[in-house]
C-alpha cells in the first residue's frame, strides 16, 4: 500500500509512512557494524551497500504513478521537475556516522506539495526514535507529542552546528550559550530542535533537499522555525537542490535569532 493523499486520510498516511521506515532501518540495521562495502562519490561523500539497499527498497515501497522521486541514491534525471508532488528521501543521513558504527544517523523521508513538505517521517534505527508529521497537524516521537522549546532567550541556549556558525552567534549573543556535542546526521540534529533538546541548530550552505525536507516539516509542526539567514523558508524541487546557511529554533527564539543572522549572509551564504 502507498500514500496517496495525507490530507484525507492523515493516520492511515503516518501509518504507512512508519512501517516502511522501520522496515528500511531494519535492512539497515542488518549490516550496520560490519564491514559493508563503500566508496566515495563526487570525491568527497561517502555512499555505502547499505544506502543504496535501503534507496531501493523506498522507491519500491514509496514512489508511484503521478509521484516524483527525488533521493540522494538515485540519478537525477530532472523528469521530478514536471511532478508537482514527490517524495524527497535520503536512504542514510550520517552515512559517516553508520560506517563509523556510531549512532547518530538516520532514515528520512518527506512527501511534497507544490514545494513544501506535507507529509514526512525520520527514523534513528540505532536508538529506536520514530519522529512523523502531516502538516497541521503536530509531529510525534514513538507516538508521543514532540515540541519545540519555548521563549526567545539566547541565554545559556543549548546550540549545536558547524563551528563558525555558532561561534558567530556566541560572539553576537549577549549572553553565553551552550554548544552540544556535534552530531552526524544534519536531519537528526535539526529534529533535536523539534523535540526541545536543542534550542538552536545551524546548517552551513551547500545542504541539499534530501538533506533537509523531512526535518523542516517536523521542526514546524512542531512550533519551530528553519529558515535561510533572513528567515525565509525553503522551496523544495527546484532547478538546484542546493541551499545556503539555515537555522532552526522554536517560534519565538527564531524571530530573536533572525534579528541577528540576516547581517551575516554575505559571510555564510
Amino acid at each position: 500500500m502507498r500514500v496517496s493523499d495525507p490530507a484525507l486520510d492523515p493516520a492511515g498516511a503516518l501509518q504507512i509512512l512508519a512501517a516502511t521506515l522501520r522496515e528500511a532501518g531494519a535492512i539497515a540495521l542488518a549490516t550496520f557494524q560490519t564491514p559493508v562495502r563503500s566508496w566515495l562519490k563526487d570525491q568527497s561523500s561517502p555512499v555505502s551497500e547499505a544506502d543504496i539497499a535501503v534507496d531501493d527498497f523506498l522507491r519500491v515501497r514509496l514512489a508511484g504513478p503521478g509521484c516524483g522521486w527525488l533521493s540522494e541514491e538515485t540519478a537525477d534525471d530532472g523528469s521530478r521537475r514536471q511532478a508537482r508532488r514527490l517524495w524527497i528521501v535520503d536512504p542514510i543521513d550520517g552515512t559517516r556516522s553508520y560506517l563509523a558504527g556510531r549512532p547518530d544517523w538516520v532514515i528520512s523521508a518527506a512527501l511534497v506539495d507544490d514545494g513544501r513538505p506535507v507529509l514526512a517521517g525520520v527514523f534513528a534505527p540505532v536508538t529506536d526514535e520514530l519522529f512523523v508529521a502531516v502538516a497541521g497537524a503536530g509531529a510525534t516521537r514513538n507516538g508521543a507529542p514532540i515540541k519545540a522549546s519555548a521563549g526567545d532567550r539566547l541565554d545559556g541556549a543549548r546550540v549545536a552546528g558547524p563551528k563558525r556558525l555558532v561561534q558567530a552567534l556566541a560572539a553576537a549573543a549577549a549572553s553565553p550559550i551552550a554548544v552540544a556535542p556535534r552530531i552526524g546526521s544534519l536531519a537528526l540534529r535539526l529534529i533535536r530542535v523539534a523535540q526541545g533538546e536543542l534550542d538552536v541548530a545551524f546548517a552551513s550552505g551547500g545542504s541539499q533537499d534530501w538533506d533537509l525536507a523531512g526535518a523542516d516539516l517536523l521542526v514546524h509542526e512542531a512550533g519551530g522555525a528553519m529558515t535561510n539567514l533572513v528567515g525565509r523558508s525553503l522551496t523544495y524541487n527546484q532547478t538546484d537542490l542546493v541551499h545556503g546557511a539555515l537555522v532552526a529554533a522554536g517560534a519565538e527564539r527564531h524571530v530573536a535569532l533572525i534579528a541577528l543572522t540576516r547581517e551575516w549572509l554575505a559571510e555564510f551564504g
